[in-house]
């Protein structure tokens, strides 16, 4: 005798809400009537923990157990009990098909059905594992079926993701093989239609492979190339460079923008610039055919080297033109002024020839001003540089400022704390500040304003290029106006000799140029910044200098010969002018002082490495015959160590003196000088 199951079986939701249903109201009947069968199938489903419902009778009533309960979602209230075409009328359409099947005894099972269901009042796209199998009563007949179901959505939304990622990818590699093909033919292209002659060699610079520029460019065809090495076919002037080159390859450094020569299947040259990389025990190279560049390039060179030819030829013009016109004037003055002296002197007549003799002496003063100018312009001028603060320089010489330029212009002078010192000749610095001030007093007729300036200036590398100088820390020294300014073409100008816009007789036009000279001389430069109708301001640029500076105190000017005269001391006067040398001699003659004279280094030298005693050395810096004035001075203080040593010259030859660095107990007299002035330097020197 069969035992069924208690019934309802389990402690189950799905149970609890079976039993609370009034089943007397419905086509079943009370619970108790209900046939075994469904009683049986009930119990099964309610202790299974697989997702289930059961459809019974011919209305296809819907039961389901707590597994199943998450799927009804809102539905769940009425579910049990339901008629399964109203429970899930909008899915029952997609499955009915199915359920009949399994009515009439035929199973089914399927994986990952598409169903379009409204859960939870919103359509939703889901996917489905089903099986519906037939339920057999006792009396063998089908009278429901069962169905295990579970929800596939997630699955085969992350298979369907997961095959479109596989899908992207695949996609993406073929993408990749479609742009590498592509990649490859255009690099291939360009391998072949490249003007740049490429090639690939060794790491011992043999030629692997090239391309057809080289027969192009160079006649060579790839197979003739493959017989070559790098070296091989260099110009003969180029293989060091290149031999450098090939060097840094071998430690792995690539080498760009090697400029050589490399011969063509004709014999002549070619200019090439090269590009190689190693890589891999290779070297990959491009070269490109700069010839004809730098044909242009010496053509351009050829054109501006005639072009600054003609400009130096029209500034030579001008300059010769000045020159001639000033000297003619001052020569005149002085030849006229001897000529009425010697004539009065041969009628007998003697009173008032003073004022000829300071006439001419004048004019030859303003000659040597002239000269001195022409020197500062050409940087030839002898300098005494020496540790000077530029502050102390310009306060040193605002009275004088203030005095020159009147009192309808307003002067400020503006300092810097902690300015650098700078090496320089400060009597020249005193002029240039000077001539811009005067200059700056020029431009403003009906008063103004005037700013003398110092600052410290480090220049880097573009600010230096753009002034023409090195990079580095310079002083500078700025004078600003608020005159009547320049033109672009006055200020292109500004620095030519005998270039003025004054009227005549108002300005030499060596102004500017002389700061110039003296600037550049110095190791710095001049820069003008001017705008016209608003002013004018230019800055010399002197090199700063670490060492602290004193305050230098110039020694007087003596217009009168002194009257002292000297304690017998023997000089030696060296050069090869007979004129000077005889005035020299006999200046220092007339002083007292024993004098010795020679025309060139090597009679000098005789003469001192005689017993004879000499106190000093005078000697021209030029001297004929091999020997200049500061090898004769070296040699003579290696015959006699302390020898005083004092320089005549008539302009600056630095690598003679050392570019104004000379040794103790050595001067420089500037010609032309006056004999007060020769005779006070001599005896400092003898006092020292």
């Amino acid at each position: 005798m069969t035992r069924y199951p208690r019934f309802p079986a389990g402690d189950s939701e799905a149970g609890r809400a079976l039993t609370a249903i009034d089943w007397s109201t419905t086509t079943l009947g009370p619970m108790q009537a209900w046939p075994a069968a469904l009683k049986i199938h009930l119990n099964l489903i309610l202790n299974s923990p697989e997702s289930m419902y059961l459809l019974w009778g011919p209305d296809l009533l819907f039961f389901h157990n707590d597994a199943y309960a998450p799927i009804l979602g809102p539905r769940l209230n009425q579910a049990m009990g339901a008629r399964v075409d109203e429970l899930w009328s909008d899915v029952w359409s997609q499955v009915k098909p199915y359920a009949e099947d399994a009515l009439r005894g035929i199973p089914y099972e399927c994986e990952d059905l598409p169903l379009t269901m409204a859960r939870y009042g919103e359509t939703e796209h889901t996917w489905w594992s089903f099986t519906f199998s037939p339920l057999i009563d006792e009396n063998n007949e089908v009278v429901g079926l069962l169905c295990v179901t579970n929800e596939t959505t997630r699955r085969v939304l992350d298979q369907r993701a997961l095959k479109a990622s596989e899908q992207s990818r695949l996609d993406l590699i073929a993408d990749l093989e479609r742009k590498v093909i592509e990649r490859a033919h255009q690099r291939g292209l360009t391998w072949q239609v490249s003007p740049d002659l490429l090639s690939v060699m060794t790491s011992q610079g043999h030629f692997e492979t090239t391309n057809p520029a080289w027969r192009q460019t160079l006649g060579w065809s790839e197979d003739e190339l493959s017989g070559f090495t790098f070296i091989d076919l260099l110009h003969p002037d180029d293989v060091a460079r290149s031999q450098v080159a090939l060097n840094t390859l071998s430690s792995n450094h690539p080498v760009l923008n090697l400029e050589i020569r490399y011969r063509h299947k004709d014999g002549r040259y070619r200019w090439l610039s090269w590009v190689a990389v190693p890589e891999s025990g290779k070297l990959y190279c491009s070269a490109r055919d700069i010839t004809t560049e730098k044909q242009q390039a010496q053509a351009l060179r050829t054109a501006e080297e005639a072009l600054r030819q003609s400009h130096k030829m029209d500034a030579v013009g001008q300059l010769t033109g000045g020159l001639a016109h000033d000297f003619n004037n001052l020569l005149m003055g002085v030849s006229g002024n001897l000529e009425l002296l010697k004539h009065r002197v041969a009628k007998g007549r003697t009173e008032h020839l003073d004022r000829y003799i300071d006439a001419a002496l004048e004019g030859s003063r303003r000659a040597a001003a002239l000269t001195h100018r022409l020197l500062a312009f050409s940087r030839r001028q002898t300098l005494d540089p020496k540790l000077t603060d530029v502050d102390h320089l310009v306060d040193g010489m605002a009275e004088l400022i203030r005095r020159t330029v009147g009192p309808s212009i307003a002067m400020d002078v503006l300092a810097t704390q902690g300015l650098w010192s700078t090496l320089v000749d400060p009597p020249q610095l005193e002029n240039a500040l000077l001539n811009l001030c005067l200059n700056a007093r020029d431009a403003m007729p009906d008063g103004g304003q005037l700013l003398i300036e110092t600052s410290n200036r480090h220049l880097d590398a573009d600010e230096a290029r753009a002034l023409d100088l090195p990079a580095g820390d310079y002083v500078a020294l700025c004078v600003s106006d608020n005159g009547s300014g320049m033109t672009d073409e006055v200020l292109k100008r500004a620095f030519d000799p005998f270039f003025t816009t004054k009227p005549i007789g108002m300005g030499t036009g060596l102004g500017l140029s002389m700061i110039y000279g003296f600037a550049r001389q110095s190791g710095g430069g001049v820069h003008i910044d001017s705008t016209p109708g608003r002013g004018t301001r230019v800055c010399i640029y002197v090199p700063a200098c670490n060492e602290s500076a004193p305050i230098a105190n110039d020694p007087p000017d003596h217009r009168e010969l002194p009257d002292r005269t000297a304690g017998g001391e023997t000089v030696l006067v060296v050069d090869d002018e007979p004129a000077v040398r005889a005035l020299v001699a006999e200046a220092l003659t007339d002083q007292g002082y024993r004098v010795l004279e020679a025309d060139r280094g090597a009679v000098a030298l005789d003469i001192l490495r005689t017993r004879q005693t000499i106190d000093l050395l005078v000697s021209d810096v030029g001297l004929p015959g091999g020997m200049n004035g500061r090898q004769l001075a070296d040699a003579a203080r290696s015959l006699r160590p302390g020898l005083k040593v004092l320089f005549v010259t008539g302009y600056a030859e630095n690598a003679a003196l050392g570019n104004g660095q000379l040794e103790p107990g050595m001067h420089v007299l500037t010609k032309p000088f006056s004999i007060p002035s020769l005779s006070e330097r001599v005896k400092g020197l003898l006092e020292e």
